[in-house]
């Protein structure tokens, strides 16, 4: 059995430029490779605009997790513009989808797969829905993937006898914990004088960790047709 999950974004400029960025994903662990030889650079450092939330000590862990993971979008981003066209391959174990989008959409849809599988313990809980990664989800499909993700591991922790929440109180407190890595990851990036299309990538990705609280405070409204 494959134990790796490789998930490729080809980035196919306008002047037929292209860029490839392939996440390698362990399939046990869920966490990605790193693929940097040598140390990371200086902004991957964990206390250079450390997440206000982080657990990880520098003593144990000096470089952050997720930044390092950036690394190689961070290179493929340095010449790129949010509002700049692309057409984007992403190729998966199951399947391969196709779309022209903007480079900052782009950007963000694979940031939200590397951020999951990183290693943060703020992004542990995506790591599911990595492995079953969709790109360019519409926020519908955001709201509909994470809340069925989140009452899938209740149910499990149900079969173990584990107290279960079916109030999504609990995914309310982690997607407000997410909201604290995003705003930190934000400056980590400015910081480094990243492109916008980069910053404006995460921002993107914030917004979605912002509006499913208020989802759940509305009773999951947007999606209920479904069911009835």
């Amino acid at each position: 059995m494959e134990q790796t999950l490789n998930v490729s974004y080809r980035f196919i400029f306008p002047n037929k430029r292209e860029e490839l960025i392939e996440v390698k994903i362990d399939k046990q662990s869920m966490e990605s490779f790193t693929e940097n030889s040598g140390s990371p650079p200086d902004w991957c450092r964990l206390d250079f605009h450390q997440c206000p939330n982080c657990p990880l000590q520098v003593a144990t862990q000096p470089y952050c997790p997720l930044a390092t993971r950036l690394v190689n979008l961070m290179a493929t981003c340095s010449n790129v513009l949010s509002y700049d066209e692309v057409k984007m391959e992403v190729t998966t174990p199951e399947r391969m989808v196709t779309k022209n989008t903007t480079a900052q959409r782009a950007v963000s849809s694979i940031m939200g797969l590397e951020m999951a599988t990183s290693g943060c313990p703020r992004m542990a809980f995506l790591k599911p829905m990595a492995r079953y990664h969709l790109p360019f989800a519409t926020r519908e499909e955001t709201v509909f993937r994470v809340v069925s993700t989140y009452l899938l591991e209740q149910y499990f922790r149900h079969k173990q006898a584990q107290s279960v929440d079916l109030d999504l109180e609990n995914l309310k407190k982690i997607y407000a914990e997410i909201q604290i890595v995003n705003m930190a990851m934000t400056a980590r990036l400015r910081a480094t004088g990243a492109q916008d299309s980069a910053v404006n990538a995460v921002v993107l990705l914030d917004i979605y960790a912002k509006m499913l609280p208020y989802s759940i405070e509305d009773s999951l409204e947007e999606i209920r047709y479904l069911f009835l």
